[in-house]
């Protein structure tokens, strides 16, 4: 097809698309919902201390249609959560400063600032900062729902968290720790 036929019947498959009941235009609102846009600076977000793993969600199920949560995690040098395994949800880690100890099946590897590890469901991981320097950390989880059991969590009485209270809130959420 010559080039100028092609770019013809692109502009008339585009202008199609802008009537309102054309099928394309009713499958796309289909997979959407009712999915607006958002922009979320920095200093945005709901913050959570999540037993010592400090929080600021920036996206959460009810902003994506359930799709994926994320998260920024400010966490002081020695903090981290123990061995444990998702059965409902992926994540990715995204280290943006400092250095990050993490294990994701049976590997333990440390992450610096640009460096990304991936914990699919069903697959033992853990993660603790190390060095001098806190470190924070983009976390996205998929699908979305896990950010209800950081907001139990964070409504614990401050003071050292009980272990069997943490195990029942996570476990109602999929998640259980490796003994």
């Amino acid at each position: 097809m010559k080039r100028q036929n092609f770019l013809k019947s692109l502009g008339g498959i585009s202008l199609l698309a802008l009537i309102p009941n054309f099928s394309i235009t009713k499958h796309l609102k289909t997979l959407t919902g009712n999915l607006k846009g958002k922009i979320i600076r920095n200093n945005d977000g709901t913050r959570l201390n999540v037993i010592g793993d400090i929080q600021t969600h920036k996206l959460v199920g009810s902003d994506t249609n359930n799709q994926i949560v994320e998260w920024v995690d400010d966490v002081e040098p020695g903090v981290g959560i123990p061995p444990h395994i998702h059965t409902k949800e992926d994540e990715i880690f995204r280290v943006i400063k400092g250095e990050i100890e993490i294990m994701v099946d049976g590997k333990t590897t440390v992450l610096k600032a640009g460096d990304v590890a991936f914990a699919p469901k069903n697959i033992p991981h853990s993660w603790k900062v190390v060095g001098t320097e806190k470190a924070h950390m983009i976390t996205s989880a998929f699908p979305a729902g896990i950010e209800l059991m950081f907001k139990e969590l964070n409504d614990l009485p401050s003071g050292p968290p009980d272990f069997k209270v943490v195990s029942e809130i996570c476990g109602k959420y999929g998640l259980t720790f490796m003994t």
